[in-house]
């Protein structure tokens, strides 16, 4: 197993425009071979003493905090699919984007331990 975790300031107000960009983009990420994608929208996110998510991304008034993460199978799956990013027309969508790409902080990881439990 492989995760790709993201956290992407979104304005609150194209919560429906994100959740349908979600959408797509997670049709396209299963043919590619993603197991799970879970897309997470703020609920309460405190402000922290020396940093959060906010001061993170650089959230501005009104942007809501998402908190996403893709598993994979392995690393070079996602190797795969980021070469196909740049190969696959369908990954360079025609619609806006609705969140600020250059705010976006994105990272790969290597499970240490996970558990089979899942909660709402």
């Amino acid at each position: 197993m492989y995760i790709v975790g993201f956290v992407i300031p979104v304005p609150e107000e194209k919560l429906e425009a994100y959740r349908d960009w979600s959408k797509r983009s997670v049709e396209l990420l299963t043919e590619y071979g993603c197991l799970e994608v879970v897309e997470s929208w703020e609920d309460d996110v405190p402000d922290g003493t020396h940093t959060d998510f906010r001061r993170a991304v650089g959230a501005k008034p009104g942007e809501k905090i998402v908190f996403s993460w893709q598993k994979w199978p392995d690393k070079s799956s996602v190797d795969a699919v980021e070469k196909a990013m740049s190969e696959d027309p369908r990954f360079n969508p025609q619609e806006e984007i609705p969140f600020d790409q250059k705010r976006l902080i994105v990272g790969c990881f290597r499970p240490i331990m996970s558990t089979p439990l899942e909660t709402d």
